[in-house]
């Protein structure tokens, strides 16, 4: 196994294997070779590959980067997994990222972002992008509760996580569209949505890759003060693009982030230091 595809595994994992799942995995790749590092989008609980198919992918290749979205176990056209954990989902990035030509860029959307942070200490990536991270922190739960009482508390309980249109989009994203993306949306396994309030914090990332995270600050899932924590685990400041909704990469104005992050990658950001 070469450096370019090193995935790291530990003592436990060999005792305790994860169950091999079939994956869902869409991709747009540009028509010309640019040596650029592949992006591996990973979307949040409900979400699947579908989320980042619509605009990303396609504008992602467009401008030189090869893409690909994975759809977690139990979502999208994955195989059903109403059992899988964080682990599970952890294993499902890093096995997809390690069979990708040359290292990659990990972007993490919502929950996805937390499966991200897991697998930075299994998969040596070029670098992450946590879009509207959901980290798991008690602040985010109660802000949930408040905005979406109906559609949280279930959760809490092990029932399915409900978001609503008002979460997840603005006002100039059109209803049709809108009525047509919450519809699509799955669930997660529920000991991961458990795991991602209780489970044990990710370990720090192989090789201390340059993260950058970026949210909206009229985000009605993520509050202001959950991104900002969320950077200063990386030790950096939110990239934030107001009026926006949750789902970034679905909402009116998808072109701002995504070539926000394309710029980023541009200009190669070095290694983390200290």
């Amino acid at each position: 196994m070469t450096g370019e595809r090193l995935r790291i595994v530990r003592a436990r994992e060999w005792a305790r294997p994860e169950r091999p799942a079939r994956r869902e995995v869409l991709s747009a790749v540009p028509q010309l070779e640019q040596g650029r590092p592949p992006l591996l989008f990973v979307p949040g609980f409900g979400h699947g590959a579908w989320a980042f198919a619509e605009h990303w992918l396609e504008h992602a290749a467009s401008r030189g980067f090869p893409a690909y979205a994975l759809s977690l176990r139990g979502h999208g056209g994955s195989e059903p997994a109403p059992a899988a954990t964080l682990r599970s989902y952890t294993h499902d990035v890093t096995q997809v990222a390690a069979s990708l030509p040359r290292r990659a860029v990990l972007v993490g959307h919502g929950a996805g972002a937390r499966v991200v942070a897991h697998a930075l200490a299994r998969y040596p990536a070029r670098a992450a992008v946590l879009v509207a991270p959901v980290l798991g922190d008690w602040g985010t739960l109660g802000a949930a509760l408040r905005r979406n009482p109906g559609g949280t508390l279930p959760a809490v309980f092990g029932g399915g996580l409900r978001l609503s249109r008002r979460q997840l989009f603005s006002r100039e994203l059109p209803d049709g569209e809108a009525r047509r993306y919450v519809a699509r949306l799955g669930r997660a396994g529920r000991r991961a949505q458990w795991q991602l309030l209780t489970g044990r914090e990710p370990e720090p990332a192989v090789g201390r890759p340059p993260v950058l995270v970026l949210g909206s600050p009229d985000d009605r899932v993520v509050p202001a003060a959950a991104l900002t924590r969320a950077a200063r685990r990386y030790a950096s400041a939110p990239l934030l693009f107001p009026g926006m909704g949750h789902d970034l990469m679905l909402d009116a104005r998808w072109r701002e982030p995504i070539d926000a992050i394309l710029d980023w990658l541009e200009k190669d950001p070095a290694p983390a230091t200290g």
